[in-house]
């Protein structure tokens, strides 16, 4: 079976009388006889192809969720067909293929075997086709076991399912989510080819490291998905306040790269925006050259909003994220913020950030764990929480307000719950989520913590009079 990306390029010599009704990038399952149809009706990949085209509209909106989706049905139809059970066959025929497919996966031959986050991405792929398909009037029965029950959300009483097929998650404590303040700042010292003391390590071999530096500071000060900082512009980087502030600076997330294209603001301290705007003044602007992709959008009379891309006006938010790779500017070269050589655009931090933890773990830290990503955004999330937890940006918003800056942040750090400044930074949906997410990574230690800090200073005859009440149980 076969996987094709879909694109309308030239499409008026097809034939048709009009433009396809399918997304660019939008996958397509093909047989190997490339039929979608024979004497027995409409094969199965007709049907998922039909599913795969609804979900830019059914809350999938990312080309990367399309292809993810299309692969797992792929493998399910494969397996179905070795042992001769139809894609929409009974349900005792489908729960016994499901039982064999999970066995297969999880425990059978190591190269078709996968990780925890692949399978339940299989079953999140496989119980949303079946799910549509219910809906659609083509399937009679599912492959899954669905157990109900009730949980309480911010005071009411709701329904909850639970698939089955999904394994149980690791508990909190077996796994290092985030780094700690320590590791985290072990991580920015590896990327700029430094010492756990902050001076040059002889054996560092890399390139780019102020431009590494910078932008791991970014994405830990910021808390961005990899999709979102990636393909930051230069132009978007916000303005430098005119003096240090201890009040965070608001960034915003370009709508169209982010999750969900869920438009939000972050934001950044001022120390590591400083050293993005230094970045873009010296290493940057040797990294400028000629460079041009293959069919570029060329970008005059830029500014912080948008600009002339190919003769007309556009808006940064307005751009995906592969179209931000084709922007470069009227002498060639990249707008992305990060460079390469040439003027090249640099994507890859996943690659980067696991190397240098690598590097870390060999050199000076055994303890240090893998870094992705996204356990960077999981070390903004709790490094921001302690500051909130503690009052930090409170006691700088007390201070701003003092000195004469009106600003909407400082009034907005001033009466806004720590949860849902959070969630607003984090981009969550609900404050229910961004619970959730923080129970996940060990948030009772920040709390307990923040204690311990706060005991420390708390009035003596206080800490008797409680100590007294607890004595009188004995």
């Amino acid at each position: 079976m076969l996987v094709h990306f879909f694109s309308a390029e030239g499409w008026q010599s097809w034939g048709l009388d009009g433009e396809p009704l399918i997304p660019e990038r939008m996958p397509v399952l093909f047989d190997d006889d490339f039929l979608f149809e024979d004497e027995g009706g409409p094969r199965a990949t007709r049907a998922v192809n039909a599913w795969l085209r609804t979900l830019p509209s059914s809350g999938a909106p990312s080309p990367n969720s399309w292809r993810a989706y299309a692969l797992a049905a792929r493998d399910w139809l494969t397996h179905l067909r070795r042992h001769r059970v139809t894609v929409f066959g009974t349900r005792q025929e489908l729960v016994a293929a499901l039982a064999t497919y999970a066995d297969r996966r999880l425990s059978g031959p190591l190269d078709e075997r996968l990780e925890f986050s692949s399978w339940e991405l299989q079953v999140t792929a496989l119980s949303r086709f079946y799910d549509w398909a219910e809906s659609e009037g083509l399937a009679a029965a599912v492959p899954f076991t669905v157990a109900t029950g009730k949980r309480m959300v911010q005071g009411r009483l709701v329904e909850t399912r639970h698939n089955r097929a999904r394994l149980r998650r690791p508990k909190p404590h077996v796994k290092v989510q985030y780094l700690e303040s320590d590791f985290a700042d072990l991580f920015r010292y590896g990327l700029a080819g430094l010492g756990p003391d902050g001076l040059e390590d002889a054996t560092f071999r890399g390139r780019f490291p102020g431009r590494n530096a910078v932008m791991g500071g970014l994405v830990l000060g910021t808390g961005m998905r990899s999709r979102e900082f990636s393909h930051l512009l230069v132009h978007e980087v916000p303005p430098l306040p005119a003096e240090p502030t201890e009040v965070p600076i608001p960034w915003v997330v370009p709508e169209l790269a982010a999750k969900g294209r869920k438009f939000r603001t972050t934001w950044i301290d001022y120390a590591s925006l400083a050293a993005v705007h230094s970045y873009i003044d010296l290493d940057r602007e040797m990294s400028q050259g000629s460079w041009r992709p293959r069919r570029p959008l060329v970008v005059e009379e830029a500014d912080f909003y948008g600009g002339r891309v190919n003769g007309r006006r556009t808006r940064w938010a307005a751009l995906r994220p592969e179209e931000r790779l084709r922007l470069v500017g009227p002498q060639g070269g990249s707008l992305l913020l990060a460079l390469s050589y040439d003027g090249r655009p640099f994507v890859d931090w996943g690659t980067l950030f696991r190397r240098t933890a690598r590097r870390i773990r060999e050199r000076f830290e055994p303890r240090f764990p893998d870094v992705a990503p996204h356990r960077c955004r999981h070390t903004f999330a709790m490094a921001t929480l302690e500051k909130l937890v503690e009052g930090h940006y409170r006691q700088a918003a007390q201070l701003a307000a003092a000195t004469g800056d009106a600003s909407g942040l400082a009034l907005y750090l001033l009466k806004a719950d720590p949860l849902l400044i959070l969630r607003d930074l984090l981009g969550h949906s609900s404050v229910v989520t961004t619970e959730v997410y923080l129970k996940r990574l060990d948030v009772h230690r920040i709390y307990r913590a923040a204690w311990e800090r706060t005991r420390a200073v708390v009035d003596a005859a206080a800490l008797a009079e409680a100590d007294t009440e607890f004595a009188e149980e004995l």
